[in-house]
């Protein structure tokens, strides 16, 4: 089974966005009259996303919608829901930054004082900030619109080994009512005024509870994390978990993964489409990111054996049309492909994510998680 993630792709304001500040987002509907992805459509993506020029494909999959059940709308919450974990509670937010004796608990063991400590995008800081950091050799610190804790640091001043002990250390510090979803090591090079951010972040996550992915790895299913799902699971049940350098890294990686695995599940996240596009409210680099995406199915249907599942899936919104710059509070869309079935299927408005975590559990002979209805008998 191949279960990939189009991190940040929505389709369609939740009926909760209002509380979140995200009424009237739709990152697929908002994109779609700039879309040329034949290959999604065909799926059942016309059902979801309305195109300007009227049709409707013959839907040869499955396709439906789903709702977040958990709070907030961020990539951590969005992967557990996923896998059969809710959070009810709203993971804490720093939006006037972090209390200043955390920070120097973080930093001080390593020798190393702090800059920053505000909300910002990771792309700005570094310029804003980048030139005191070499100098001094202290570490920028900053957050998001989401519960994050981003450290920062020049791989010259802070070798980058030495800034993933930093955010584990961060990670031990915030714990309980500081316990923020991620900590996040975010290396940069570059020279004054041309910093830019390397490709070796390291997401440190906190655990919600127990996903299915344990119960697969337990019944001996091997499950390959390929780009941040190692990163936002810990490792928890994952044989494998390449880390992928942009969003063709890790189709490529998802094309070899199916090649060799005899039975067991490829799960992907492709995160260019929210940390390339998304945040930086990119429409051209949006679509031109999710056209190379469509142009790749044909190629990991084909791999599919007879009993294997193409599912394709958001973990929240990320409208490049839309003020500012964070995520937006969506429903994803759920499209499934296979050789075993030849749709349309409407699998409706789900109730949350956990649907496919049961699905997988369904799928692969092991207990259901707590919460979410499989959907593999409408299948067929």
């Amino acid at each position: 089974m191949l279960l990939m993630v189009l991190d940040g792709i929505g389709v369609g304001a939740l009926p909760d966005a209002d509380r979140f500040g995200d009424a009237g987002a739709n990152t697929l509907g908002h994109l779609a009259d700039r879309l040329q992805v034949p290959h999604l459509r065909a799926l059942g993506l016309d059902r979801l996303v309305h195109f300007p020029d009227g049709k409707q494909v013959p839907a040869k999959g499955a396709f439906g919608k789903m709702a977040e059940k958990s709070a907030g709308k961020d990539t951590l919450t969005g992967h557990w829901e996923m896998m059969g974990v809710i959070t009810e509670t709203e993971l804490p937010l720093y939006p006037q930054g972090f209390p200043p004796q955390l920070l120097d608990e973080i930093c001080a063991p390593f020798g190393r004082g702090w800059l920053g400590n505000k909300a910002a995008s990771g792309t700005e800081i570094i310029q804003e900030l980048g030139d005191r950091h070499c100098q001094s050799g202290d570490v920028i610190i900053y957050t998001s619109g989401d519960s994050v804790l981003q450290i920062a640091a020049h791989e010259d001043v802070v070798p980058r080994e030495e800034l993933y002990r930093i955010c584990e250390h961060a990670r031990s510090v915030m714990q309980g009512e500081h316990g923020v979803g991620r900590i996040i090591a975010r290396p940069f090079t570059g020279k004054s005024g041309q910093y830019v951010r390397t490709p070796y972040r390291r997401d440190y996550p906190i655990r919600l509870g127990r996903p299915v992915l344990e119960s697969l790895a337990e019944a001996g299913i091997s499950a390959i994390g390929i780009g941040k799902i190692g990163d936002l699971f810990g490792g928890a049940g994952l044989a494998e978990a390449p880390h992928t350098l942009s969003n063709e890294d890790g189709m490529r990686r998802s094309l070899e993964a199916l090649q060799r695995l005899e039975t067991g599940l490829v799960f992907t996240n492709l995160v260019d489409f929210d940390q390339q596009y998304g945040h930086r409210r990119d429409v051209e680099g949006e679509c031109a990111a999710l056209e190379a995406f469509d142009a790749f199915l044909p190629e990991a249907i084909g791999l599919l054996k007879e009993e294997d599942l193409l599912i394709i899936t958001g973990d929240h919104g990320n409208d490049p049309t839309y003020p500012g710059t964070d995520h937006t509070r969506e429903y994803v869309p759920l499209l499934v492909g296979g050789p075993r079935f030849n749709g349309p299927i409407d699998l409706g408005v789900r109730s949350t994510f956990a649907d496919i975590g049961a699905t997988l559990a369904a799928y692969f002979g092991v207990a259901p998680p707590p919460v979410g209805q499989s959907f593999l008998q409408q299948l067929g």
